[in-house]
């Protein structure tokens, strides 16, 4: 098959490569000249495992190319794949600017048959709009050209997003003609033969599980975390309640971990969104309303714990952090917790220094030089009044506690994650979560 990706972002970029992976031709477009040219050139912009490889792979094999030109291959293929971004605006609504001007540009140049698949977040009624956009183009032409819209979202976890790609829990797709599910039918046949997980079903609700799907998610963070604020006002650990629900097949045990909040490119973004389409639609989501609350709150756990311990004289103390990124396995750092935490610091008077084992280059690009940035775990922690551990990354896990201890200042650590056990932990004040 004949595929183009709009978009050489995250969803577009890895589901251009699976794609090309599993036997298909595609061109991956994108309207950033520098961003093609790197990729043409081996370059990959992102962080994420095994990416670099599959990536070089299928452009020797010849299946993927990279390109600025959508026209260039538009009528030389079967499907095209909106993943352009779609961020949030003030007012919390999606942003379809770049999904649309992608639908005019291909009702500009179209020319035969084209099954047009958002994969790009949009909220429900998007695919619409898409088409009304497509057709009022055909027509300034005085073109008849059959078309289909069907609505393809992502469900990727960045860290694990090809092994995502390849062996989904599901694929989800919203389709409205028989032509449209053929198609998907055979481009999802190859990667899905012993079990077929696609789910078909009308577009708006195939747009509407996307957000429900991440809305959920974001709820089970939410409510362990305002578990995890009271289990420390009655004596309880969290960590001992999370096993006892989790242990209900009808709960289980997944996003359920107490932490500084939720961020990253999707849980913030796609609540807001949920929220604004109730609010569109005078069906007001309250709940999400309360999740939303609750992790913006979340988000100034660790530095009010700091603040406490030193009874709010907090000036001048030097702060150390371990990770940046909102999650491990990305130098993604989108709404992620360390930025609120970092924010406070040196809005206190706190001079801060921070590890991370990628995402390095994004801290320098957001933060310039309001922050120092360490060579490793033990530079970090040189002369600091506190340690913060926000990014679970493996690196982590089992550092020398007794070196640490002699190169800080005040033996303090505050862990977001509550990862570390406190028995080998001697002579360190050590502060978790719930």
């Amino acid at each position: 098959m004949n595929i183009s990706i709009v978009g050489t972002g995250y969803v577009g970029l890895v589901t251009g490569a699976c794609f090309a992976e599993l036997g298909a031709t595609v061109w991956c477009i994108d309207t950033n000249t520098d961003k093609i040219a790197g990729l043409n050139n081996g370059i990959i912009p992102i962080y994420e495992p095994g990416l670099d490889d599959l990536v070089h792979r299928n452009v020797k094999a010849g299946r993927l190319f990279f390109s600025t030109d959508l026209t260039e291959s538009l009528n030389e293929v079967e499907m095209l794949f909106i993943a352009v971004g779609t961020p949030p605006g003030e007012d919390g609504s999606a942003d379809l600017s770049h999904v649309l001007a992608v639908a005019k540009k291909i009702g500009q140049n179209l020319e035969k048959y084209l099954l047009v698949v958002t994969k790009s977040t949009v909220p429900v009624g998007s695919s619409k709009l898409v088409r009304g956009t497509i057709e009022q183009e055909l027509e300034k032409r005085g073109k008849k050209i059959e078309f289909d819209v069907a609505s393809n979202p992502e469900f990727l976890k960045e860290g694990a997003a090809i092994d995502d790609f390849m062996k989904p829990d599901r694929v989800v797709v919203g389709v409205e003609s028989e032509r449209a599910k053929e198609l998907m039918t055979r481009l999802y046949a190859p990667m899905l033969l012993s079990n077929f997980r696609v789910i078909f079903m009308d577009i708006p609700s195939a747009e509407m599980t996307k957000y429900a799907a991440n809305a959920m998610l974001a709820t089970r963070i939410s409510f362990i975390n305002e578990n995890a604020n009271l289990c420390e006002k009655v004596g309880a650990d969290v960590a001992m309640v999370r096993k006892g629900i989790g242990s209900d097949s009808r709960i289980g045990s997944k996003f359920l971990y107490p932490g500084p909040g939720f961020g990253g490119s999707c849980f913030p973004k796609d609540v807001k969104a949920l929220i604004k389409t109730g609010k569109d639609h005078k069906s007001p989501l309250t709940l999400l309303e309360s999740v939303e609350a609750i992790n913006e709150r979340q988000k100034k756990v660790l530095f009010t714990k700091f603040s406490d311990c030193f009874g709010g004289k907090i000036e001048g103390k030097r702060a150390a952090i371990w990770g940046l990124s909102y999650k491990p396995g990305t130098d993604d750092m989108r709404e992620a917790p360390s930025l609120t935490l970092i924010s406070q610091l040196i809005e206190a008077g706190c001079t801060v220094k921070a590890y991370d084992p990628v995402a390095m280059d994004e801290a320098r690009f957001r933060l310039g030089d309001s922050i120092e940035y360490a060579d490793d775990i033990y530079d970090t922690v040189r002369d600091a009044d506190v340690l913060f551990h926000v990014t679970e990354w493996k690196e982590y896990r089992m550092p020398d506690w007794e070196k640490i201890k002699k190169l800080m200042k005040t033996p303090l650590l505050i862990d977001g994650r509550g990862v570390f056990d406190k028995t080998t932990l001697e002579g360190i004040t050590y502060l978790k979560i719930g």
